[in-house]
């Protein structure tokens, strides 16, 4: 029992450890000259080949029937998440350090949750303290975000980044660095994209409950599309395509097979648990385990105005956190109906008369 109320947590703890060794490992790539959109390919093709035996026959039961509508879906989350979002992650992470990159997608929960409460996906009551501190948070998180992008402050002196100063990998040696605004924005359009990925992923998969297809279905979408828009770009550097035993092959397989195939079953999961303001509320972890990682391998070191905006961006979201669990305690003291709480009207209605169709969790109703 203490593991089934544990279980999004870890779910969502795992998907932040999964997003920081991307980032990691995305960042040496680049370095090493990656062709973002043949990586993307790469990558998407990968996992589907990896999620498609699984889904095959454990979802052999519950695979529901596919409809226009959800195929429509499909396409729109392969191309919201697979192509924009990874593209634009890339081309952000180009210009600045893997630490500022994570941090600036920590503006996701803020995008997620306005998606939510205008998709009435979240109930918002401006009176109550939980939905006051949700609100709160979201501001804090954009605001933390914000103070990472624009202030600096001194230099904070770790020993084993000085002592790493000619680390082939190391920001430094980028001839495109310190360009915080330009990749703010672009990151920024990224996050919007991922937010509406998420949503969308919450429609989704209440009328298409089968995880592991879904996911690589989502993954065969983002690999067709994004092999379109290579080709575009790529159709005469053939060069481009080639894969090596290096950091860029590493990038393909890591965000393959944990990414992309593991990591969009795990959110599909706890998306389906706690809803998708839940998951992008664990952004800000990813930031944390980047920046000590990445102090280690690239050198980067921190400055004292971008710690202080990630500690805001943290409190910001323990405030959306508690906010969330003061819906859950309201919810068990029979303040609200379970299964309707976040549900749009027209959910809600439906789900008394037919019980067949299950509402993805307490709190909802990417």
């Amino acid at each position: 029992k203490i593991f089934e109320k544990a279980k999004p947590y870890l779910g969502a703890i795992a998907l932040r450890f999964a997003s920081a060794g991307m980032s990691i490992i995305s960042k040496a790539a680049l370095n090493q000259g990656m062709n973002q959109l043949v990586t993307i390919v790469y990558r998407y093709s990968i996992g589907a080949i990896v999620v498609a035996p699984f889904a095959f026959v454990l979802d052999r039961k519950i695979r529901p029937k596919m409809t226009l509508p959800i195929f429509a879906k499909i396409l729109l989350l392969g191309l919201l998440e697979p192509v924009i979002a990874q593209s634009l992650i890339y081309s952000g992470t180009k210009y600045t350090t893997a630490t500022f990159a994570t941090a600036m997608c920590n503006i996701l929960p803020a995008f997620a949750f306005l998606m939510a409460w205008i998709c009435r996906m979240e109930k918002v009551n401006i009176r109550s303290l939980r939905s006051q501190a949700k609100i709160l948070g979201t501001l804090v998180t954009v605001g933390g975000a914000m103070m990472m992008t624009l202030l600096k402050g001194p230099l904070l002196s770790l020993p084993w980044t000085n002592q790493n100063n000619f680390n082939p990998h190391s920001y430094s040696t980028l001839p495109n660095k310190q360009q915080p605004v330009k990749a703010a924005i672009v990151i920024t359009i990224s996050s919007i994209c991922s937010s509406a990925f998420t949503i969308l992923l919450a429609h989704t998969i209440r009328t298409y409950p089968a995880e592991l297809t879904l996911t690589t279905f989502i993954c065969l979408a983002g690999a067709v599309e994004s092999t379109i828009l290579a080709l575009a770009f790529e159709w005469d550097n053939p060069s481009a395509w080639a894969l090596h035993a290096d950091s860029i092959l590493l990038a393909a397989l890591y965000g393959g097979i944990i990414s992309s195939g593991i990591a969009y079953y795990l959110q599909g999961v706890v998306v389906k648990l706690k809803g998708p303001v839940f998951v992008t509320a664990f952004n800000p972890l990813s930031m944390v385990i980047v920046a000590v990682i990445s102090s280690f391998i690239f050198a980067e070191t921190l400055r004292l105005g971008r710690v202080v905006g990630a500690a805001v961006i943290i409190i910001g979201l323990y405030l959306v956190l508690w906010g969330k669990s003061k819906d859950k305690f309201q919810l068990k003291n029979g303040k609200n109906n379970e299964n309707n709480e976040e549900l749009p009207t027209s959910i809600q209605n439906s789900t008394t008369t037919n019980q067949q169709l299950k509402p993805l969790d307490s709190t909802i109703s990417h």
